[in-house]
């Protein structure tokens, strides 16, 4: 079984930790091989790879550090179906659920194939700009209009498969994923979405009419969101690119061709990790 690895790499005090887990797998005559930039920054003497095609030349990814290392990784995969197993170095994690303390486990369990495999599906976000040919991206969790610290509020048109929803006036508008719903849409009120749901949510972020409430529709739907008014908008996506918009500006979110597969080593259930991620039932 060959191993590929990438760590957020200015974590220094983890050279340890991975030093001994790539020594792990080796002693268990696996093959591992360390994304470049990861290499470099601890000093590992291992077989190496770009990060743009490591996804494609491991039979298992293990991703070390937290949610947004994740989500940098997510958007590499594309149309690679290489297994992911998600270890946190940070603090919440609700994507990297796997603990540095639970990894021999985990690793025990995946060498033995007696883990399972999560799907999570992405959108395709789609912008379009006068004048200018459309640019694409996908994201794992979520594509956010949002207005600067200091501009007023902004509207937007919003069209759920060309029927007109509304003109949302708000501070900004989140279109997430299911897996996306307990990042930033959670935060503004939006629902929690068990991620085998094939559905996409629509929040509002400080509406000014406050009827408006976050809406949840099928995966398939195709979301365009029409930038009315407003000065120093920006589309955010996955919390890591940015990208401004004007008035006029159209963002069309709708189902990615690409999904990216998480490991799940145990028996943990979701719920389990909302109740230890969110705290759930204690005082």
């Amino acid at each position: 079984m060959k191993f590929g690895i990438i760590a957020k790499t200015h974590k220094k005090e983890f050279a340890g930790k991975l030093r001994e887990a790539v020594a792990w797998l080796q002693n268990r005559d696996c093959q591992v091989v360390i994304e470049r930039g990861t290499a470099d920054s601890f000093g590992l003497k291992c077989p190496v790879a770009d990060r743009e095609s490591l996804p494609r030349e491991a039979d298992i990814l293990i991703v070390f550090g937290g949610d947004g290392t994740i989500l940098s990784v997510a958007r590499l995969m594309r149309d690679a179906t290489t297994p992911l197993l998600a270890v946190n170095l940070g603090s919440l994690g609700f994507l990297t659920e796997v603990t540095l303390e639970e990894l021999y486990p985990a690793l025990e369990r995946i060498i033995g194939g007696e883990h399972r495999v999560n799907r999570r599906g992405m959108l395709k976000v789609e912008v379009r700009k006068n004048g200018k040919a459309p640019e694409y991206h996908h994201v794992l969790n979520d594509a956010v209009i949002n207005k600067g610290a200091l501009a007023r509020i902004i509207a937007m048109d919003t069209f759920v498969d060309d029927n007109f929803v509304a003109q949302f006036l708000a501070d900004g508008l989140i279109i997430s994923t299911p897996t996306g719903s307990t990042a930033y849409s959670l935060s503004a009120g939006g629902p929690i979405l068990f991620p085998s749901i094939e559905s996409t949510v629509i929040t509002p972020i400080c509406p000014h009419t406050l009827t408006n409430r976050p809406v949840v529709v099928p995966a398939e739907s195709r979301i365009q969101v029409v930038l009315r008014s407003g000065d120093d908008v920006m589309l955010t996506l996955d919390g890591q690119i940015g990208l401004p918009l004007r008035e006029g500006d159209a963002v069309v979110c709708t189902r990615s061709e690409y999904n990216i597969n998480l490991i799940i080593p145990g028996e943990k259930s979701f719920f389990d990790v909302l109740r230890k991620k969110l705290k759930w039932g204690e005082r």
